[in-house]
């Protein structure tokens, strides 16, 4: 009888062991402004860039440019390492001039051993500025992709492409939404209907995404100009505060409850904001790590991102101070998401 009770009690602790032994894959997903990342070259189909020349305001000249390419990399190659050896499997970016600077950055050290490719198309927007992503193939495996040009009034807006990029993450479908809404240039009146109608446009393309595969899940990230708990993205978009309160059907913004701690992104005149916001699709919350399950996210600001000194002191260190070069990164911090999945 001993020797039975024996056996029985090393059979359940041998269980109990191989079920504390699981392991997860983790995965990250990344939004950086990168506050006008332009070329040194003329584009005469782009009046946007004439600030960004070397005759221009900013005097943006090749070497300015190298140290700018040489300054973003830094920041992505440490992004999420943490957790994830290889960095985060997507990247979605905005403010770049083109398909050029994002295959300049991907050729600069750190980010180069990264194998990262590019996702871009040009976009209507007056400034000549788009959004884009960067995806590890070894981590992401493309299906797709489509630039939504945002409309207004039955017109194309002289704004950014709405960017959608599908594939396949942790052997499960997944697309991210890029965007950059509508700033606040021109005041409330004019650009809170601006961004409401982007907020619109975005939540129906991610829609009509899970409509048409229920299985897919949707990240919709980017600047959205406007804090979690604006109109834009509580009401319209209608992202939740808290897992416990979204829906499978609905979406959770994954940056709120950092904003609720006093975490931004950006700072004007004192006064921190999120705009740099992740939002992401109900089904992916829950405890269940068979399928790809949503984690925790957080604000990237290490120390050397963070202006030392000054009456911007604790801002993030961008790239000029006015028009004067101070060798920074960019006026935003970048928010990661992570994901974990159980691994067979």
């Amino acid at each position: 009888m001993t020797r039975k009770i024996l056996f029985i009690l090393l059979a359940l602790f041998t269980a109990t062991s191989i079920t504390a032994q699981k392991r997860y894959g983790i995965y990250s997903v990344a939004f950086y402004n990168l506050e006008n990342l332009f070329d040194t070259e003329d584009d005469p189909n782009n009046p946007g860039d004439n600030d960004f020349l070397p005759i221009g305001p900013y005097q943006w000249t090749p070497e300015k440019y190298q140290q700018k390419l040489h300054n973003i990399a830094k920041v992505i190659g440490e992004m999420a390492r943490e957790h994830c050896p290889g960095g985060p499997a997507l990247i979605g970016v905005a403010e770049v001039e083109n398909a050029r600077v994002l295959e300049d950055l991907c050729n600069t050290d750190p980010v180069k051993a990264m194998g990262l490719k590019v996702v871009h198309y040009d976009s209507p927007d007056h400034r000549g500025i788009d959004t884009g992503l960067l995806y590890n193939p070894r981590l992401f495996r493309l299906t797709g992709s489509n630039a939504h040009h945002t409309m207004r009034e039955g017109r194309v807006s002289h704004t950014r492409d709405i960017l959608e990029v599908d594939g396949i993450l942790a052997g499960e479908p997944v697309s991210i939404l890029v965007g950059h809404w509508p700033s606040k240039y021109g005041g409330a009146a004019v650009s809170v209907p601006l961004r409401a109608n982007a907020a619109r446009q975005m939540l129906a393309i991610a829609d009509s995404i899970r409509k048409a595969n229920p299985m897919a899940k949707v990240i919709a990230v980017g600047d959205l100009n406007d804090n979690p708990d604006d109109k834009s993205c509580a009401e319209v978009f209608g992202a939740k505060r808290t897992q416990k309160e979204t829906p499978t059907d609905g979406y959770f913004n994954a940056t709120w409850p950092l904003f609720d701690k006093g975490i931004g992104t950006l700072c004007y005149q004192d006064v921190w904001g999120l705009y740099d916001q992740q939002i992401i699709s109900g089904n992916f919350i829950g405890k269940d790590y068979s399928s790809l399950k949503f984690w925790k996210a957080q604000v990237f600001n290490p120390s050397y991102m963070i202006t030392p000194t000054g009456k911007k002191k604790g801002y993030p260190l961008r790239s000029f101070d006015g028009t004067r070069w101070q060798n920074g990164f960019a006026d935003h911090f970048p928010t990661i998401t992570y994901y974990m999945k159980e691994l067979k």
